[in-house]
């Protein structure tokens, strides 16, 4: 018997698209449509657990139920209830709704949030044969998003944000994403003998990603799923996901990623970050300054996340800190090093110009990748 297939959308971080489409495709799934911000695909229940569990770029899970045009509330509320809420919203479950409108002529965000919870309201009443929906179990959250008036239905299935892993319980001052540290380490390459330095680890968060990476542990295995609570998905794809990511796991490989950082505190804190995380022996800590940094005559991989913008440092500081960097961050053919800045004129006072230059968002702000490769690399 052919299983249900789902169309699940999977939105990500702005410059993350086509490392987010390669994940999928990695996972074994098919019919992807790669749009800016979002990868859209099919994929059956266990699909749904799968998803959740392993990808490290997506934002979240949704499930979507179904697209329609509507430039008045009445197109609103008319397409809203031909859609099959039924099918995963039971009559005692709790259904908010979120959502976001862009380039529409629906753009009243909360009077369309109202009326599709009407919608499903008296759809999901007529389907039970009750006046009043009590809403007293789990929260199938219902999401929409309103695109040049194209109005798209979906379910939340992650709950809290894929890129909340759970071993992140106390950051330091303005911390990367988890989700665009893995992003940026896929783009970089890490392999179970790739050597990685991080002069400004923070908390930690490079280190970490670059450790279930290299290891292949899911990022979501620690961590529970709202759909996990539906009654329209079998318990069972869940056990069977983390019994699944378990055995993928690479017991063998002997990564070790060295983070270092000026401030004892945040080494605190990536420690304990680690140690929460299940990897704490393959991440060793130093508390040092950048003007020390060096690296060994052997293949290395140096990805870091420095002060900008917005984060600590301001003006003056942080040009000079970029011109230490250029210092210490010396060309040769063992070393690649890949640098995430929204400092437009980081490649000035570094000194070099990049070899390859992406556009990342490190949540709304815009950042550049700057990714000088080892020499022998270069053609």
């Amino acid at each position: 018997m052919t299983k249900q297939q789902y169309k699940l959308c999977a939105p990500c971080l702005f410059g993350l698209e086509s490392v987010l489409s390669g994940e999928i495709k990695r996972l074994g799934y098919e019919d992807i449509t790669v749009t800016d911000g979002r990868v859209e695909f099919a994929a059956d229940a266990e699909g749904i657990a799968r998803a959740n569990l392993n990808l490290r770029t997506a934002e979240r899970v949704l499930i979507i139920l179904g697209s329609f045009r509507a430039a008045t509330f009445q197109q609103l509320i008319d397409g809203a209830e031909k859609i099959p809420f039924e099918e995963y919203i039971s009559k005692k479950d709790a259904f908010p709704v979120k959502g976001w409108s862009l380039n529409s002529q629906l753009h009243s965000v909360p009077d369309c949030q109202s009326i599709i919870k009407k919608a499903a309201v008296k759809r999901l009443s007529r389907k039970y044969g009750v006046a009043w929906l009590e809403e007293s179990g789990p929260a199938v959250q219902i999401q929409f998003s309103i695109n040049k008036d194209l109005v798209t239905i979906m379910l939340d299935t992650s709950g809290v944000a894929l890129h909340k892993r759970g071993y992140r319980k106390v950051a330091n001052l303005a911390p990367i994403r988890e989700t665009l540290a893995a992003g940026i380490l896929d783009i970089a390459r890490i392999y179970p003998d790739t050597k990685l330095y991080d002069p400004f680890c923070g908390s930690g968060t490079f280190l970490i990603e670059a450790a279930y990476k290299a290891k292949n542990i899911a990022p979501g295995i620690y961590r529970r799923f709202a759909a996990e609570k539906w009654g329209c998905l079998p318990a069972s794809i869940w056990q069977s996901g983390r019994e699944e990511a378990i055995e993928k796991v690479r017991k063998d490989v002997e990564f070790v990623a060295f983070g270092s950082d000026i401030s004892g505190e945040a080494l605190d804190i990536a420690e304990a970050n680690a140690r929460r995380a299940g990897i704490a022996g393959l991440i060793k800590l130093k508390q040092m300054d950048v003007k020390k940094f060096t690296l060994p005559d052997e293949k290395a991989l140096v990805v870091t996340n420095p002060p900008y913008g917005e984060r600590l440092m301001a003006g003056e500081n942080v040009q000079q800190l970029y011109k230490t960097m250029g210092n210490v961050f010396r060309p040769s053919c063992y070393a690649a090093y890949y640098i995430i800045s929204s400092a437009e004129d980081l490649e000035q006072d570094f000194g070099r110009r990049a070899d390859k230059k992406r556009k990342l968002y490190n949540g709304m702000l815009k950042c550049n990748l700057y990714q000088y490769f080892a020499l022998k690399n270069k053609e």
